[in-house]
């Protein structure tokens, strides 16, 4: 019997020949399941029951002045930089730098796209190495020699899974997904930081000045009271009025330590968002004074909004993985086959590793079909069906959100400019009010209870107007949140 004779170069053909026919029975394999397709954008042209106003407030400077929004413009990437306040911009700035929370997600971004480069592995054939030393002696029975021998041995072996039902590409499609998606959630975070720092500072300027309005009404009702008991001292005022004026001072001195509590409470926040501990100083954000209302505004087209939002990536990035979920879960009901072969040799001496006689190869096709798991299978693949219809809810439910989120910030900008209006109309009434019933007390024409009462009234009108700032730059802030603004920023990037 003629044995061939293998030369090295057609052993290299016997070895990598069937690898060359995997990767083209794999290129030809079909990944079944649904196949992913970008949800299509909601198909409205406004965010509200009525279109966006071109603008908002009025010229009325007492009202913060007009703001004019402009559809279809981009929010600027660093859109708390409008505020033109330096310290917000340094804080903002500190705490992408150093919040925690920002570093943890960054940290599970680059791990998930690890865990991708990972998978991707699989579209390549497996190769390992291997060598040994064994000492060893066989029975005498067995037919074995009494001497103990030493073998040595080495080899290569070669694997390959052919995805001919697609499995490994959907096992690669759902790392991808899920990388898109802590992808989604880092930008999310940075976006949630930015706001959080820009609405606490804004917060912290108001309860500053809103301490110091309170304070001046105790100054002056202190004086009242002093005054008030020298009257009552030399008969021209009653014991009555006396009690009036402290009872009103021990209000006004009551109404400080929540704000004083408040703005710890603040200040502690913005050090932790910052990435500081609460004991660490903090410089002072400024008062409301010292930011600029921005007074144009970019208001991102509704067809485009789905691309903006950071939570509503998210949500789509979770529906992808849940479609390659249902795909995977089909694939393996499929058969897997795996092509293998090894090239090695085994000698009792190192010196006749790989000569002729020493030499061994093999090279075979694995096949495994899944032929009954109790129905495990099946149900894998409905409950991927269901996860699937899950994350196409939570989609549009995000969707949704995301168009009432504008829509209130649109909603809340057009009353705040009315209400800082009319709360700066009360507080200059209330002024001249006060200083007008303060004049007629000094001449007897009206009574204590009067003067109390103008200056309550200022101080509520004062605080009013004080919060209605404020409020209107948070809400401007909240916009451009509620747009997705300034996740592309390269000040966000991991």
């Amino acid at each position: 019997m003629n044995v061939p004779t293998i030369t090295p170069a057609r052993r290299a053909n016997i070895l990598t020949a069937p690898f060359g026919l995997a990767c083209l029975l794999a290129s030809a394999g079909c990944a079944l399941g649904p196949v992913y397709h970008t949800p299509e954008p909601p198909r409205t042209t406004r965010y509200g029951p009525v279109p966006t106003p071109a603008s908002v407030g009025s010229s009325d400077p007492r009202g913060g002045g007009i703001q004019r929004l402009h559809q279809g413009a981009h929010v600027p990437d660093a859109w708390w930089k409008t505020f033109g306040n330096t310290e917000l911009d340094r804080r903002v700035q500190a705490a992408l730098d150093h919040s925690p929370t920002l570093q943890a997600a960054r940290a599970s971004l680059r791990q998930s796209q690890e865990i991708l480069k990972a998978a991707r592995g699989a579209w390549f054939p497996s190769i390992t190495a291997g060598a040994g030393v064994t000492r060893a002696q066989q029975s005498v029975d067995a037919g074995g020699t009494a001497s103990p021998f030493t073998l040595y041995n080495a080899s290569v072996n070669v694997s390959y899974t052919l995805d001919l039902f697609g499995g490994v590409r959907r096992r690669v499609e759902l790392s991808q997904a899920q990388a898109e998606y802590q992808r989604w959630l880092t930008e999310g975070a940075s976006l949630s930081l930015a706001a959080n720092v820009t609405t606490a500072t804004f917060q912290e300027a108001s309860l500053q000045e809103q301490i110091q309005a309170a304070g001046q009404v105790v100054d002056l009702l202190q004086e009242q009271s002093t005054l008030t008991a020298e009257q009552v001292a030399i008969g021209s005022r009653s014991e009555a009025d006396l009690l009036a004026v402290r009872a009103q001072l021990a209000s006004a001195q009551a109404s400080l330590p929540p704000l004083r509590l408040s703005l710890a409470t603040v200040r502690n926040q913005l050090a932790v968002l910052l990435g500081r501990m609460p004991s660490q100083e903090l410089a002072q954000g400024g008062t409301l004074a010292s930011f600029q209302l921005p007074p144009d505004i970019p208001v991102t087209l509704p067809s485009d909004l789905v691309r903006q939002r950071p939570d509503v990536r998210a949500a789509e990035a979770q529906l992808w993985a849940a479609t390659a979920q249902v795909g995977l879960a089909t694939s393996n009901l499929f058969p897997q086959i795996t092509l293998g072969g090894g090239y090695g040799s085994e000698a009792a001496k190192t010196g006749r590793l790989f000569e002729a006689a020493t030499r061994s190869w093999d090279l075979g096709l694995n096949l495994f079909q899944p032929l009954f798991e109790g129905g495990s299978l099946r149900a894998q693949k409905r409950a991927a069906e269901a996860g699937l219809d899950a994350a196409s809810a939570i989609y549009r439910a995000s969707v949704l959100n995301a168009f009432q989120n504008v829509s209130d910030a649109l909603d809340a900008l057009q009353y705040d400019a009315d209400a800082l209006a009319a709360q700066a109309r009360a507080e200059s009434a209330a002024a001249r009010s006060l200083k007008l019933v303060k004049a007629q007390y000094a001449l007897g024409a009206v009574s204590y209870l009067q003067l109390l009462d103008a200056t309550r009234q200022w101080q509520l009108a004062r605080l009013g107007e004080i919060r209605a700032r404020a409020a209107r730059l948070s809400d401007t802030a909240a916009l451009y949140a509620a747009l997705g603004g300034g996740w592309h920023s390269p000040a966000t990037r991991p």
